[in-house]
């Protein structure tokens, strides 16, 4: 009998060897095979999805869960408390979400790896999530369990909020989160979430790569345009019609394209580069009060870059008839703006109505986030991220930047002063369409990178440590 309970120990034993000597890249790609899916409609949610993957968390990241506190908020997101060694230091957050955007129907053959695999292979870890956002949970808690192993402690409380409805706005989970932190009185330092990425081959004329930070985040604004007619039989058409109406005030909805104009964020991002610049690219990089019109004509070549300049207008959905032989009595059509700071929805609404001019077309308010403040881009908190960003991807140069797509942050915000967007992976423009489309994937060197930036930062956040 000890001879079996001896062998029996000696099996704990191998097994939780074996279990501390899996690969970080291995646990991304098991936590990317939990469907934790955000559906358009809440109710499609999986709990078991969520309930699993947040068991695997405990499983695999048992040091971190011995010390830190953890709540499970609007039932399925979390919220991590460090307790700093100094209460009156003000803390910080690093957030990401566990919630992924579906496989769009009919795509499933053209991934390389199915998407729900969590494949590693050809140096990449494979799987939705890869990208936005599961590196960024799992990499936060890696960095973090690797720190409490060697008896780390933080000065500053750091806080770890984990969202699941980010991909669909984040009004149950990182609005639950930040209200619940607003309640106990948390002012923070900075918070830090997912937005940009370091950008290779990213600004024509410069070889180096550009490390954008988000200080800002475009808002966000869904307009329903409706017209009706009175229908009847297709043989018989009266002038006009609902579906004419509607594309009437498509048409000057879209186009010319809301104004355009240098400044703010943008002006900041063309001044931290203009010094990397060749003459006399930098002269009038450094100078776009002076260059708008150059300038403006030049990131109008693209769309990404164009999309820095203005509010932007997408007819995302036209729905009108069920049938070919007759006529619809109503039309219907959704519109996004995506609004640059300085915009506002009443403004662009006005906009709307003016270039319409027709009464008779309806128009509602689907979903309205207003653009983000503009955080410290010259602040001791940036400066922070700047060393460390130094210390993983010394080749890169960092720039203040606009977040064009949404972010929790346009919640956690509320809780700081300064609200940064940024993940420390590379991507190409090829990248670009990974995220959110086929073939979803991080190099495991990225990956490696990003645990190795969230340590360092921490680490930076207690110097005296």
């Amino acid at each position: 009998m000890p001879r079996l309970e001896g062998l029996c120990l000696l099996a704990v034993l191998l097994l939780a060897t074996a279990a501390g000597a899996e690969k970080p890249e291995e646990r991304l790609a098991e936590a990317i095979r939990f469907q934790t899916i955000s559906h358009q409609d809440p109710a499609a949610l999986d709990a078991s999805a969520f309930r699993a993957l947040q068991s695997f968390l405990v499983k695999r990241f048992p040091k971190l869960h011995a010390v830190l506190s953890r709540e499970r908020i609007a039932g399925y997101s979390l919220l991590y408390t460090w307790p700093g060694r100094d209460p009156d230091l003000a803390p910080i957050l690093l957030t990401a979400h566990q919630d992924v955007v579906p496989v769009a129907p009919g795509t499933e053959a053209a991934w390389s790896h199915p998407a729900f695999a969590g494949v590693i292979a050809d140096g990449y870890v494979w799987g939705r999530g890869a990208l936005d956002d599961k590196v960024g949970v799992l990499g936060m808690l890696e960095a973090v369990e690797g720190l409490v192993a060697e008896g780390f402690q933080p000065r500053r409380t750091v806080y770890l909020a984990f969202g699941h409805d980010e991909e669909i706005g984040g009004d149950a989970g990182a609005e639950a989160i930040t209200k619940r932190l607003e309640a106990q009185g948390v002012h923070l330092w900075f918070s830090l979430d997912e937005g940009m990425a370091i950008g290779e081959h990213a600004v024509p004329g410069l070889a180096s790569p550009v490390a954008p930070i988000g200080v800002a985040e475009k808002g966000y604004l869904t307009l329903r345009l409706t017209t009706h007619a009175a229908g009847g039989h297709s043989s018989t058409p009266a002038p006009g019609g609902a579906i004419l109406r509607l594309s009437r005030a498509l048409v000057r909805v879209a186009d010319p394209p809301q104004p355009a104009r240098i400044g703010g964020v943008v002006a900041d991002l063309l001044q931290a580069l203009a010094p990397h610049m060749g003459f006399p690219t930098s002269f009038v990089m450094a100078h776009p009060w002076l260059f708008a019109p150059l300038l403006r004509a030049r990131l109008e070549e693209t769309p990404a870059s164009a999309a820095m300049l203005r509010t932007t207008t997408a007819l995302t959905i036209v729905e009108a008839g069920v049938k070919e032989n007759v006529l619809p009595q109503s039309a219907t059509a959704l519109v996004n703006f995506r609004l640059i700071p300085g915009d506002c929805s009443a403004a662009v609404i006005a906009r709307v109505k003016d270039r319409i001019g027709d009464p008779e077309v309806e128009i509602d308010v689907v979903q309205a986030n207003e653009p983000s403040p503009q955080s410290d881009s010259h602040s001791d908190s940036f400066a922070l991220l700047a060393r460390t960003v130094a210390q993983v991807a010394p080749d890169a140069i960092v720039a203040p930047a606009l977040v064009l797509g949404g972010t929790d942050s346009k919640h956690y915000g509320r809780l700081a002063r300064n609200s940064y967007r940024f993940m420390p992976f590379r991507m190409t423009p090829s990248d670009f369409s990974r995220v959110h489309g086929v073939d979803e994937r991080i190099a495991v060197r990225d990956y490696r990178a990003v645990i190795r930036f969230y340590r360092e930062l921490l680490l930076g956040t207690s110097p005296s440590a």
